[in-house]
């Protein structure tokens, strides 16, 4: 029972930093998108496994982020700049591996006539090309907002009414 109440606490912590930190809500939403359109790429085992190892290592980065900022914040009630200090390299924790995910993306995907092949594929398809304009909207709105701006913003739209 200790074990699955552990999966739980770990879920909770996950839902607060994506709750509460829009930079997570960003890399889940570009991890989504990198692996949905991975598929056009034929990649092999091998380098998928890159690809989630590095999903893995710039969320990770951004939950051990946010345990910076949280502890810090806890442990000085004004500015400190000890606390400034340790903010600022958590983020650069997460700078150096999105960056770093960002060349491992140039070297799976920068394949021109992939590219190519995707916009013929979507320009095929009109309806899903729309709808992939209408998830990219979705995509930045939850980016922007989170769950939690979502639920209050349609709460106070249908109170409204």
């Amino acid at each position: 029972m200790r074990f699955l109440k552990s999966f739980k606490y770990a879920f909770r912590g996950i839902v607060y930093c994506i709750n509460n930190e829009r930079n997570m809500r960003i890399h889940t939403v570009t991890a989504l998108y990198v692996f949905a359109f991975s598929f056009f790429f034929d990649l092999t085992r091998t380098q998928y496994a890159v690809l989630f190892l590095t999903f893995a290592l710039v969320l990770a980065a951004e939950l051990f982020n946010t345990v910076a900022e949280e502890l810090s914040d806890l442990s000085a009630a004004s500015f400190n700049p000890v606390v400034r200090i340790v903010k600022d390299m958590a983020s650069g924790a997460v700078l150096v591996g999105a960056a770093f995910s960002v060349a491992v993306g140039i070297c799976l995907f920068w394949r021109p006539e992939v590219f190519a092949r995707i916009f013929r594929w979507f320009a095929l398809r009109p309806a899903l090309f729309a709808l992939l304009l209408l998830s990219l909207a979705a995509a930045v709105c939850y980016a922007a907002l989170g769950p939690i701006g979502i639920r209050d913003r349609v709460r106070r739209n249908r109170d409204r009414n």
